[in-house]
């Protein structure tokens, strides 16, 4: 695609196989159209590695943590689960909602391995009580079953995919986590942004195609359980957008019964 950027028209106009559009510069198409190549940009330039929660590094887009706050201050789950620790920031991030809502509930964080330096500074945050780590593969059966028995009966889960992002993995994960997911509640499988970084610098071509948004497609074809959509688009919202800018496109399976 070819964009063309005129401040002086006031303009943006997108040239593509299927012909040219041009829209207002400041108008909600040419805003959607913009943040495409942004977020694309943000990505290649890694910026979400620029902030940090509480004092560890949260490597998501701030757009992202927020919308996923929305959620689960409207689903007040128990338990959160979390496969994919790196530097524990949304594990913190979490727990800290947890904590201001006055809610005891608890953060499980699944890696295939979580590194000594991280473990440390996550297990010496002060948030630490609300957080278990569990290290292995999160297709396990062994560590399935091992994050299954730390929820007990009746309680309200909400789970995050943010671990190995091929489609086989995420698939894999959303068979086996799924079924931990209570009514009303989500299964997200994070980073389907991948599908649209197939010729960006450090992206790989296959990502069209091999990617969590393809997963979670799939997953929501197959078990009629599970409804793929977005959550309610925006909580408040006077300005004239109406699309997220996120890197979790087609993200959120939410649970109908």
């Amino acid at each position: 695609m070819k964009l063309t950027i005129d401040t002086e028209a006031r303009t943006v106009a997108c040239e593509d196989a299927d012909g040219t559009s041009q829209h207002p510069l400041y108008s909600r198409e040419a805003f959607s159209e913009l943040s495409k190549v942004w977020i694309q940009v943000g990505w290649a330039l890694k910026h979400i590695y620029s902030f940090t929660w509480m004092g560890r590094p949260i490597i998501q887009l701030p757009e992202d943590m927020v919308r996923a706050q929305e959620v689960i201050y409207r689903v007040k789950p128990d338990v959160i689960v979390e496969t994919g620790v790196a530097h524990g920031g949304s594990l913190i991030f979490y727990a800290s909602l947890f904590k201001m809502m006055g809610n005891a509930g608890r953060v499980i964080g699944v890696d295939i391995e979580v590194r000594p330096h991280n473990r440390a500074a996550i297990e010496a945050h002060e948030l630490s009580p609300s957080i278990s780590l569990v290290e292995g593969s999160s297709i396990d059966p062994t560590i399935v079953e091992r994050v299954r028995s730390m929820i007990k009966p009746g309680e309200k889960v909400l789970v995050l995919l943010d671990s190995n992002h091929t489609k086989a993995h995420v698939a894999a994960e959303l068979e086996a986590y799924a079924p931990m997911v209570t009514a009303g509640s989500y299964i997200v499988a994070t980073d389907g942004l991948m599908q649209y970084l197939d010729n960006v610098p450090r992206g790989k071509p296959e990502w069209k195609d091999d990617n969590p948004t393809a997963a979670a497609r799939e997953f929501a074809a197959r078990h009629a359980e599970f409804e793929l959509q977005e959550p309610p688009p925006f909580v408040f919202n006077e300005g004239e957008v109406r699309e997220h800018i996120t890197h979790w496109p087609g993200a959120w399976l939410m649970r109908r019964a």
